[in-house]
């Protein structure tokens, strides 16, 4: 391998061709698409979006990884931190999210491109199991958090296919998955809504009321009469409330 992966960037760059196929399928890739792929690495997932989209918008950190990526017409390349960069003002507007993000970003990308990116309509990523799994997690479970209410709230996910370590190189030390989703109708006080969900669990030991005062989103008995409004107890906790119950609650403080 010409570059070395950097483990400071999270990079693992993606080997194996035989996954490629799967994430045209899970992407549902068409020859009008409008792709964004973060993390291009050494361009072999850009390489293969190039044959089959219209455009590639592929941003990379990494300049030492130049040399490696593809140089068609239809194909721009955008330097620096994926987080840092104005996403939003591509051109021409991404239609789907297509990426194996590199592991220590991957879930604020998601988070932010839910109402940062409104053109993005699907997303297909390859990401840490453990995240993949945060994602679509269900209530009173371990890894269900503000996350995975974000995420269900903006999207429904279409598809699930774990991916074993030796697709990458450096092989990493924990499991993948590629999870696929769709856009849903965003609520217009989305802003409020992220606040609260937020806020909520921050403190993941308090109760509800608690942790949104602590949070500093609205007095404990504002929030308390919140969460009566919901028809829960006030010593509820984050964790027990269905996607949709915050909702209800960021509009009812």
């Amino acid at each position: 391998m010409s570059v070395r992966p950097k483990k400071e960037l999270g990079q693992h760059f993606l080997v194996d061709e035989n996954i490629l196929r799967v994430i045209e399928r899970l992407a549902e890739l068409s020859s009008d698409d409008v792709v964004l792929e973060i993390g291009p690495g050494r361009g072999i997932l850009t390489r293969f979006l190039a044959e089959r989209v219209e455009h590639v918008h592929a941003v990379e950190i990494d300049r030492s990884l130049e040399a490696d990526l593809p140089t068609e017409e239809h194909v721009d390349l955008h330097w620096g931190d994926a987080l840092a960069l104005d996403l939003a003002a591509l051109e021409p507007k991404p239609r789907k999210l297509v990426a194996n993000l590199p592991y220590n970003i991957a879930t604020p990308i998601v988070v932010e491109s839910l109402d940062g990116l409104p053109s993005v309509e699907r997303w297909c990523v390859m990401i840490q199991r453990e995240v993949a799994d945060r994602f679509f997690a269900v209530p009173r479970t371990k890894a269900y958090g503000a996350v995975s209410v974000l995420v269900q709230l903006a999207a429904e996910r279409t598809g699930w296919h774990p991916v074993t370590r030796e697709v990458f190189r450096p092989r990493p030390n924990v499991d993948s998955a590629l999870v696929a989703f769709r856009r849903k109708p965003l609520p217009t006080d989305w802003r409020d809504i992220k606040r609260t969900v937020e806020a909520a669990f921050a403190h993941r030991r308090k109760t509800l009321p608690n942790s949104l005062s602590l949070s500093g989103v609205a007095t404990r008995e504002r929030a308390e009469a919140a969460v009566r409004a919901l028809e829960r107890r006030p010593d509820t906790r984050a964790e027990a409330l269905e996607p949709e119950e915050f909702v209800a609650l960021a509009r009812a403080l």
